[in-house]
């Protein structure tokens, strides 16, 4: 069964190479292309939209009418018309010609949520480009054009990792909606999907931070300040000379160490499904970093940290979606 597999991918890839050579006008498109891409005439597409069709058929019957009653006002408006109708797929041409998409740029975001995509565009000339429809992602978007010009749009995620950003269609009907001009993009480029945080997690782990606050207090060297006394607090904690002057019993209160490191480890979740470990880890390195503690991550290979910060955060939500 795998060498079938491999004997058909092999079959395909050479039907490729041979059409890439022979008929490189059907397949030069077809493969993913580098930014910036540049639209140019001949891998621009027309057609005659439903309205166009509808107005070519009403020309039509114009003409037979002017034609058969030989009226010379009838005539004359029907070639007018026809002479827009001429005109129209050029213009369409136009609209979109010459049209540069330059960056893609998108920021992470976990898996199953849209990422929102920033998509910065420029012209090779000083025309005005009006009524540019773009599609690819969750929904059409339309903009206009003026030199350099931006246009977002939404695209959904499923898995983490790479995710690799669709076919995009640059399409335009100015000015009269007649003809629709059209041409496809396919950037190779991708974006950083990161893993889906799992939703009811357990706690932090917070190892070595109690031992080493009843380490300390346990020295009794350090102290915050005075309280009341409560029954339970050993006598050589008692200030006597400030309770002798407050007429209250207190007791000095140890000052709390600062809070250690979290350590999240991925062989605490090795109980769990692989994709679950990760959920887990995910959901951990956000509730670390919301914390405002220093944190480090431990994974099958790699250790990062202690550090803290949302920049800290990111590297580790990278490297889970790419674990």
């Amino acid at each position: 069964m795998v060498d079938l597999r491999s004997r058909v991918a092999d079959f395909r890839q050479g039907v490729l190479q041979w059409a890439e050579v022979r008929l490189p006008a059907l397949t030069r498109y077809r493969q993913p292309e580098s930014l910036p891409v540049r639209l140019h005439r001949r891998r621009i597409y027309v057609l005659p939209t439903r309205f166009g069709v509808y107005a070519t058929a009403l020309l039509a019957v114009m003409l037979l009418g002017a034609l058969n009653f030989n009226n010379n006002a009838a005539l004359l408006l029907t070639y007018a018309l026809g002479g827009v109708l001429l005109l129209s797929p050029w213009h369409a041409v136009r609209a979109i010609e010459g049209v540069v998409l330059e960056r893609i740029e998108a920021e992470p975001v976990h898996a199953g949520q849209i990422v929102p995509v920033d998509t910065a565009w420029s012209v090779a000339d000083s025309r005005h480009r009006i009524a540019l429809d773009l599609t690819g992602g969750a929904a059409p978007v339309r903009f206009d054009l003026a030199g350099e010009g931006r246009a977002g749009m939404q695209l959904p995620t499923r898995l983490r990792g790479w995710q690799a950003v669709p076919a995009l269609t640059l399409a335009s009907d100015a000015p009269f909606g007649l003809f629709r001009a059209w041409s496809v993009l396919r950037p190779a480029q991708s974006l950083l999907v990161w893993p889906q945080p799992e939703v009811d997690t357990a706690a932090l782990p917070d190892r070595g931070t109690e031992i080493d606050r009843r380490a300390r207090l346990a020295e009794g060297e350090d102290f915050e300040g005075l309280r009341d006394y409560r029954p339970g607090d050993p006598p050589r904690r008692v200030a006597w000379k400030a309770s002798a002057r407050s007429e209250r019993l207190l007791v000095r209160d140890p000052a709390m160490p600062a809070a250690g490191p979290l350590d999240l480890r991925w062989d605490d979740t090795a109980s769990l499904p692989f994709e679950l470990r990760v959920s887990r880890m995910t959901r951990w390195v956000i509730e670390a970093a919301g914390s405002g503690r220093r944190f480090r991550m431990q994974l099958p290979d790699m250790m990062l940290g202690p550090e803290r910060g949302n920049e800290f955060r990111n590297r580790c939500l990278r490297a889970l979606a790419l674990l």
